[in-house]
């Protein structure tokens, strides 16, 4: 069983509502998505073994929250990533799996070892790609199982239209979860205004939202 990684580091988390908090993060690379703001496409890897792998993870002797799946996309990796997270609800850990919200077959192998789900919403206007609407919508039904928490990358190019797709969608599954507005980074100051008039129209539909910057960034952190 092997699968190809990037990088395993220890960190805050630099997104969504769980900024701040330490992980141990384990980058998959590759994804199913070429979004225009992509950060990590051009990152190398190394072809990795389950034990090497689960090696590395438990070298830190940092204290830490959970461990952060990302990518890239985890879910591309379904096999190992499910042997994976086996070995780690064995040793007790809470895992953290950051996706795209796309491959929603995949996830229904792996649900019953997650603890919490960072979605991101690809909104079509800030991706340059898609659209996948019904893609999340079907991710969503099985995620909410989950604690579960959306986010949407908002850019110069982001358009009312998507946002108002994206929170129906949200609001005919689950209304409750989170929805965290994130402005792409080196623009949130130029978003402004656009970011404001974003979150009084999806708060309409969803009881939180949220603008939350990639922190990390701003702290020169991975």
């Amino acid at each position: 069983m092997e699968a190809k990684i990037s990088e395993v580091f220890f960190s805050i988390q630099g997104e969504g509502i769980y900024r701040f908090i330490p992980q141990i993060f384990l980058r998959f690379w590759g994804c199913n998505v070429d979004c225009s703001f992509c950060d990590t496409r051009n990152l190398p890897y190394k072809v990795k073994g389950l034990e090497e792998v689960v090696k590395e993870i438990f070298s830190f002797r940092n204290f830490y929250h959970s461990i952060s799946l990302t990518g890239g996309e985890p879910l591309i990796q379904k096999d190992f990533l499910k042997s994976l997270c086996r070995v780690l609800k064995e040793r007790e850990q809470v895992i953290y799996l950051e996706t795209n919200g796309i491959l929603y077959k995949n996830l229904e192998e792996v649900l019953d070892y997650l603890d919490i789900i960072a979605m991101d919403f690809k909104l079509p206007s800030s991706t340059q790609r898609g659209p996948f609407w019904e893609e999340h919508r079907e991710f969503l039904k099985i995620a909410k199982e989950k604690e579960v928490f959306v986010k949407a990358v908002i850019t110069p190019s982001t358009v009312k239209e998507d946002l108002i797709r994206a929170v129906e969608i949200i609001k005919a599954t689950a209304s409750y979860l989170p929805f965290v507005l994130q402005p792409v980074f080196s623009y949130e100051l130029a978003l402004h205004s656009k970011l404001e008039e974003f979150k009084k129209i999806a708060s309409d539909y969803i009881e939180r939202v949220e603008i939350i910057p990639q922190v990390h960034k701003h702290l020169a952190l991975k």
